[in-house]
């Protein structure tokens, strides 16, 4: 006879649910930053945001194993890259058929993430393998009282609130998140105001780059290294739409109300509800308030 747990346990069980549903919304938070700087900048919605991550993750990894470069080298470099990559692909693929209706940027992106993925599964002895990402932090942990946090976990957390506060400090205060801000509201005033918004647009993309990849190497040493790694990038869509599409507090906030519920259905539903609850929440949400939690009212003037 199987006897309940007693109320302690069920709470410190209750509160590990939710601290792994806060580092897995981190990671969907940060792919969603992606989408919505990218939204906010150019109106247009790129699918390559998960790709992206894995593309970071194998980087981090080629630094660490290959070149042999120290752990914060080899992030330092990996993020760098992927910023160069983004910034790179707006030049030369996505700034000529800006202006097309936009399921053109959609199919592109798309395309451009199965191009990635597919070049990564090509690499003999690297794209087909599972690999660990070599931290020093790995299988290290604390504990508080009966609640055991992984520093995997702690990391995520960590780095994402530290990402925030550096995301708003940018937007808030200097000269480049000013014109950014200008730019996404009106480009054609900003243009007229001698914001150079092409360059801009481009800096949103190298910034959405870069931010998929931190996303990949926090999310590597809990998941592993493997080219599908980026399919996650279809649960941070959801988290995207739940915050608000023009939001960047709003991504953030969606992608944990998606972790959070995810871990708590795959707990305590019936098997496979994890797989749908990202869906579910979303369902509702557009049901309930279309626009999102953060979502703006009014349409943009352009």
């Amino acid at each position: 006879m199987n006897l309940p747990a007693p109320a302690g346990a069920r709470h410190v069980q209750f509160l590990q649910l939710v601290i792994s549903g806060i580092a897995q919304g981190c990671i969907y938070g940060l792919i969603a930053l992606g989408f919505v700087l990218i939204y906010k900048a150019t109106e247009t919605v790129s699918f390559a945001q998960g790709d992206l991550m894995m593309l970071g993750a194998f980087a981090g990894l080629a630094g660490m194993t290959m070149l042999g470069f120290p752990f914060w080298l080899a992030v330092i470099s990996a993020i760098g890259a992927m910023a160069l990559l983004g910034l790179v692909t707006e030049r030369l693929v996505i700034r000529p058929i800006l202006g097309q209706p936009a399921f053109t940027i959609v199919i592109l992106t798309t395309g451009l993430s199965d191009v990635g993925r597919g070049l990564i599964t090509m690499i003999p002895g690297i794209g087909t393998e599972t690999h660990t990402l070599p931290v020093p932090y790995k299988d290290q942990s604390w504990t508080l009282g009966g609640l055991v946090v992984s520093m995997e976990q702690t990391a995520v957390i960590v780095v994402t609130a530290v990402l925030c506060a550096a995301l708003y400090a940018l937007f808030k205060y200097s000269k480049l998140g000013l014109a950014m801000q200008a730019s996404s509201q009106n480009q054609l005033a900003a243009y007229y105001m001698g914001i150079p918004v092409k360059r801009l647009n481009g800096l949103v993309w190298a910034l959405a780059a870069a931010v998929a990849a931190i996303a990949g190497l926090l999310l590597a040493p809990i998941t592993f290294v493997h080219a599908n790694m980026g399919f996650i990038g279809l649960k941070a869509f959801p988290a995207a739409v739940v915050g608000g599409f023009g939001s960047l507090p709003g991504a953030i906030v969606g992608g944990l109300v998606i972790g959070i519920v995810e871990s708590l259905s795959g707990f305590y539903l019936p098997e496979g509800f994890k797989d749908i609850a990202a869906y579910i929440v979303v369902l509702i949400m557009l049901m309930v308030k279309p626009n999102g939690l953060f979502g703006e009212k009014l349409r943009k003037k352009v």
